[in-house]
């Protein structure tokens, strides 16, 4: 899958959203470091994603009160140091419903819909 600009997200929420619900869009844009956690040195990552359970993600994030939309594309594969890993954006009505969706969407991809190793 190509990777979409941030605009291009953005522009994908706006279509789907119902203007007088849209007070923000949130977007994360991660990127293999050249450290680990821990501060080791590394070259890259080998990235896998389960895209069933990034669907369901969605669904159930989106169900929230004050989500309008919620868009996701994750890289696949063996990324390099500065390569993108994802670009995730989610809007909705206000701070208070959008922040934390968003930390929520991140913090479960990272811990239910990716597998990645580092290299």
């Amino acid at each position: 899958m190509k990777k979409p600009t941030a605009e291009e997200l953005i522009e994908r929420i706006k279509e789907r959203a119902k203007p007088e619900n849209l007070g923000m869009i949130l977007i994360h844009n991660g990127i293999v470091r050249g450290s680990s956690k821990k501060g080791e040195k590394v070259k890259g990552m080998e990235l896998s994603v389960d895209r069933e359970r990034l669907k369901d993600v969605v669904r159930e994030l989106e169900s929230r009160e004050g989500i309008e939309a919620i868009e996701v594309w994750i890289n696949e594969g063996k990324l390099k140091v500065g390569d993108d890993i994802m670009l995730v954006a989610v809007g909705g009505r206000f701070r208070k419903d959008v922040l934390p969706a968003f930390e929520d969407l991140i913090r479960k991809i990272k811990e239910e819909v990716v597998v990645e190793k580092e290299i």
